[in-house]
């Protein structure tokens, strides 16, 4: 790997001239590939490849095949519709959340080929009421699979129950995509706002929410593109 490969000071959004970075950023994609393309816990490695479609990425093993795309796992709201009324109120802190949501430290990559013609994980995350496109409520649906648990997206996530049996458990899963930073040292998810189980569907009830849910996200992605940067040096050492 080279040392400048992985700038994690990188804004994923300056070489797509407006289109989506999880679609069109290649810079992203190399960011991904370089990033991923390591030892799984059973010691085989997750080869990825971009050859096979040139935007996405690809790999095939007797691990199974998986056509593999970025996802951003952190949220600003932005330009959420629904959202406008709380948005316009602190546009600098949602401008704020924005930028460092489009470093490295806030994407990662999910299956994205269709199986018997439904949502892939990515899809359902970001329609699913329950979920509202946060990381950390997808994050415990991952955990709750991974034990057997039911949660609003198992159903989803069994129909990829190849992809998750690579990594073998749930903190396997976590310290390959290098989410340390999302646990805390009993396996819990750290949730962003307080959690009920997903007995109602998450919200922002007033600015207070938002500043809390915005300080921990980028608490997350600083952590998290510290401990890339980690990673990388002891890749080149």
């Amino acid at each position: 790997m080279n040392e400048l490969l992985i700038n994690t000071n990188f804004k994923v959004y300056s070489d797509v001239n407006g289109g989506d970075p999880d679609s069109t950023s290649t810079t992203l994609l190399n960011y991904h590939k370089e990033l991923w393309n390591k030892t799984l816990p059973n010691e085989t490695i997750f080869e990825l490849t971009d050859k096979k479609s040139g935007i996405d990425l690809y790999h095939n093993s007797e691990l199974g095949g998986f056509l593999l795309g970025s996802d951003a796992i952190t949220h600003s709201y932005k330009n959420n519709a629904r959202k406008k009324w709380l948005i316009k109120q602190i546009y600098d802190n949602v401008n704020e959340l924005f930028e460092i949501s489009s470093t490295i430290g806030a994407y990662t990559i999910f299956p994205k080929n269709k199986i018997d013609h439904k949502l892939t994980i990515n899809e359902e995350r970001g329609v699913n009421k329950f979920i509202d496109d946060r990381f950390d409520l997808k994050l415990e649906c991952i955990r709750l699979f991974y034990i057997g648990q039911t949660s609003p997206l198992y159903d989803t996530l069994y129909r990829y129950r190849n992809f998750f049996k690579m990594f073998d458990n749930f903190l396997g899963y976590v310290k390959f995509f290098l989410l340390d930073d999302l646990i805390d040292n009993r396996q819990q998810v750290k949730f962003y706002l307080p959690f009920d189980n997903f007995k109602t569907k998450p919200t922002f009830n007033d600015v207070k929410d938002y500043l809390t849910y915005k300080n921990k996200v980028t608490k997350f992605i600083q952590s998290r593109n510290n401990r890339i940067n980690k990673y990388v040096e002891q890749l080149i050492q």
